[in-house]
């Protein structure tokens, strides 16, 4: 069995097999239930712990620490398809709005040819899926890491990339309504034109307001602070 596919087996079974108090089976139970050694599936949980996922308790057991997960403990849940409180993944969401408008404004002194002809090529693959009737997801994401990238920060980027793995389920469904990916898809050239004058003020405040839809969107999905939270969302829900 490959190392991820453990990873995020493990992660659901755990979810699937823990007591009341969050007490998961040993460490022996685990390595029969997916026929590896107690080596391998100690290193999947040593991973799983550095992520904030599990917590390994002297002559205790394991447990489910889930309220302290990592974002990319949140990638992985999305993988696998397991449930996470919503207000996590809204304040998740908000995180990546920030993120983004930074990157935006960096974007600005950072960007090369290069990234600017990546995102003319998105912004025509865009036109190209509009003018077919089809949805963005895909080009989405290009278009917003693809700025991400013009930062030159590589850590910067894997941190934001976790995002779009948490919300890959849910892009399709955001961008099947046409007026909203047709409205996406002018916000986005309005900030490729910013970006190209180099002005990180007003690139960021496109931005801003380009994320506020998705942001909003999101809210009203799940319920954000201030509104009443929708049990049982799954990792993968985020756009």
């Amino acid at each position: 069995m490959k190392e991820n596919s453990l990873l995020s087996d493990l992660a659901a079974h755990l979810f699937s097999n823990s007591s009341g108090n969050g007490r998961t089976p040993s460490e022996r139970e685990l390595a029969e239930h997916f026929s590896v050694s107690r080596g391998q599936i100690r290193e999947a949980l040593a991973i799983l712990e550095a992520m904030r996922i599990v917590e390994r308790r002297a002559k205790s057991g394991i447990y489910l620490t889930t309220t302290e997960a990592s974002v990319e403990a949140m990638a992985l849940f999305a993988r696998a398809g397991l449930p996470l409180d919503p207000i996590l993944i809204y304040e998740t969401v908000e995180l990546r709005k920030i993120h983004e408008i930074k990157a935006a404004e960096l974007a600005c002194n950072r960007a090369t040819e290069e990234n600017y002809q990546r995102l003319r090529d998105i912004l025509a693959a865009s036109e190209a899926k509009l003018a077919a009737g089809e949805g963005l997801a895909r080009e989405d994401r290009d278009f917003h890491l693809e700025i991400v990238r013009a930062t030159k920060n590589s850590v910067f980027y894997r941190v934001c990339s976790v995002y779009y793995v948490m919300g890959e389920h849910r892009l399709p469904i955001y961008f099947a309504d046409a007026a909203r990916s047709r409205r996406s898809h002018e916000e986005h050239i309005r900030i490729y034109e910013a970006l190209l004058a180099r002005d990180g003020n007003l690139a960021q405040a496109l931005m801003s307001a380009h994320l506020q839809g998705a942001e909003s969107y999101w809210k009203g999905l799940i319920g954000g602070p201030g509104g009443g939270s929708r049990v049982g969302v799954t990792a993968g829900e985020g756009r």
